[in-house]
């Protein structure tokens, strides 16, 4: 299986995590700059995607960005049978630890069809 080729360099990548963690947490009402919310995201879907390849789970976070992961058929054409979809906070959180899947799933915050549909295994990074 070819290895996905990372976009956002992996020390860009951190600090914009680590960036967007120090904002998130902090109690004043400035919103997270999106250009960091941006970064954020995409760094760790490739994350995701670098730690569980495969094209059987699509992942989904608008605006900011798709991958495709975890082993097992691979979807080619149409919308695919095992799909995740949040927003960029949600997705953040759940990576930082700051949400768990189950917790976002049941206050639904996270759209999730498909048997494969289930990254608890994966998340927090």
């Amino acid at each position: 299986m070819a290895v996905a080729r990372r976009r956002i360099g992996i020390e860009e990548g951190t600090a914009a995590l680590a960036a967007w963690q120090e904002a998130a947490a902090s109690p004043s009402d400035v919103p997270v700059p999106r250009n960091l919310t941006a970064t954020a995201v995409r760094y760790t879907l490739e994350e995701v995607t670098a730690r569980a390849p495969g094209n059987s789970v699509e992942v989904r976070v608008p605006p900011f960005g798709v991958t495709q992961c975890v082993e097992g058929p691979r979807h080619t054409r149409g919308t695919p049978p095992n799909v995740i979809e949040c927003d960029a906070a949600t997705w953040l959180a759940m990576v930082t630890g700051r949400l768990s899947w189950a917790d976002a799933v049941a206050a639904g915050k996270v759209a999730a069809s498909g048997l494969r549909a289930d990254l608890s295994t994966l998340l927090p990074l």
